[in-house]
């Protein structure tokens, strides 16, 4: 199994875990959640057990069948998660100006990707984000 493989199963496994418990906690079964959602039953199960890794649109759908924020899948905290500025101004990425174009840009860009092209994406974004770590300790 190559490293991108893994990080899609261990990625899926976590969002799943977190829809389930999620779906758990607020006693809502599989089929209650298909017809909020109108997804398959069957498909939720494979979200829920790490089979299948949903794409964003799909998120969007169980977080509003849940009647969750989005960012419950992806943070354990109470309340909302923190904003961290990620510039040398300590602004934050893409609020205004010419980064704010780009994100826009970007966003559509990556809305029109399929799964595998997602995930290729995010293999390379984690083998760059590797080897300048990498490069950093040397």
């Amino acid at each position: 199994m190559c490293d991108r493989e893994a990080s899609g199963i261990i990625a899926g496994m976590v969002v799943g875990e977190r829809i389930r418990a999620l779906r758990e906690e607020k006693k809502i079964t599989r089929g209650d959640l298909q017809q909020r959602t109108g997804l398959q039953r069957t498909y939720i199960w494979r979200v829920e057990h790490g089979y299948t890794v949903p794409a964003i649109e799909t998120l969007e759908k169980f977080a509003r069948g849940l009647k969750v924020p989005i960012y419950r899948f992806f943070y354990e905290g109470i309340g909302r998660p923190p904003l961290v500025p990620v510039n040398e101004s300590g602004g934050l990425w893409g609020a205004d100006g010419k980064e704010k174009k780009m994100l826009g840009k970007f966003r559509r860009y990556l809305a029109q990707l399929n799964e595998s092209e997602r995930s290729l994406l995010l293999y390379l974004g984690e083998e760059m984000a590797r080897r300048k770590k990498a490069k950093a300790n040397k």
